[in-house]
């Protein structure tokens, strides 16, 4: 049997009370993953405009904190914990740019700027709505809504830790202990790598893109810039895009990452034979302190460019 939720506990996900009440129809649900593909289906396939404007409204600004009269006490707790990294990194200077460039993005699109935010350093958000800013109306709201269903799928994975059997939650917890995992890091619901694809220039995301992950596994610590070290590169795993552009599982699902330098590559060229980049490869390195984290690489594709950042 399934866990058991009520529209309250999907309200905390998601501030939609249409997701919420079509949520509670479709449980109870045997997983997490269960959970994540029905909220998915329902978030863009059920929840209308209204729906998800409702969704929009109930984040508080980046920089804020949530209002202590929420809907729903959860919702506002963990919007609080999923902006800490931002607020930590914030100063009085940086804060009140935020404030200025929210304030600016709210006049241009009308909603409040939204991003997964958990991990996130306030100079990076910063950058992120910066360079949205310049997006299309039309554009930016899907994008929005991108990053609500993010959001939603942490806050799910947090809902079926919550309210996970005591049982298990024991064994897992001494299992963690052996491994010399911290207790506060819960177990994983997903690879500790993903990604997922957003066709700007067409304003949906990108089915069918090849995806490569690799580790370095060189002579040399880690790779150089313009220095080449053959056979350095071990292949990880690949896959390619669903409709919703998020790529298969490209590694083995565990709980501590090996610390290195990773290397994901997206055949962009099979994908746009008339783009610019025949393929994109973007390189980024796991320290020791980080291996219990979840990384998250997004791409964006337009006709001419490319963007990306990590999301935790």
């Amino acid at each position: 049997m399934g866990s058991r939720f009520d529209e309250n506990d999907f309200l905390a996900c998601c501030g939609s009370t249409r997701f919420a009440k079509e949520m509670a129809a479709a449980a109870p649900f045997s997983d997490c993953d269960t959970a994540v593909v029905a909220a998915r289906d329902i978030w863009f396939n059920k929840v209308d405009v209204n729906g998800w404007l409702e969704a929009f409204s109930a984040h508080p600004q980046i920089g804020h904190m949530p209002s202590q009269n929420h809907k729903s006490p959860a919702f506002a707790q963990w919007s609080k914990g999923e902006q800490s990294t931002a607020l930590s990194t914030a100063t009085d200077s940086s804060l009140q740019e935020l404030s200025h460039w929210n304030a600016r993005y709210r006049e241009k699109f009308g909603i409040v700027f939204l991003i997964f935010a958990s991990g996130r350093s306030s100079s990076e958000i910063l950058t992120e709505l910066k360079r949205r800013y310049e997006n299309r109306p039309i554009i930016e709201f899907e994008i929005a809504a991108q990053e609500q269903m993010k959001i939603t799928e942490l806050r799910l994975a947090k809902l079926f830790l919550a309210k996970a059997d005591s049982t298990i939650a024991t064994k897992a917890t001494d299992a963690s202990k052996v491994e010399g995992k911290p207790s506060h890091i819960p177990s994983r619901t997903r690879p500790p790598i993903t990604t997922h694809i957003l066709d700007i220039a067409r304003g949906c995301p990108a089915n069918g893109v090849e995806v490569l992950l690799e580790a370095w596994k060189g002579s040399q610590p880690r790779p150089h810039f313009g220095v080449t070290d053959k056979g350095g590169w071990v292949f990880q795993g690949s896959s390619a895009t669903d409709k919703d552009g998020r790529s298969g599982q490209l590694m083995s699902m565990v709980d501590a990452l090996n610390p290195g330098t990773y290397r994901i590559s997206f055949n962009t060229g099979k994908y746009n034979p008339d783009g610019f980049f025949p393929f994109v490869s973007i390189v980024f390195e796991i320290r020791e302190s980080q291996k219990w984290e979840h990384f998250h690489v997004p791409l964006l594709l337009s006709p001419f460019s490319f963007s990306t950042y990590r999301g935790s």
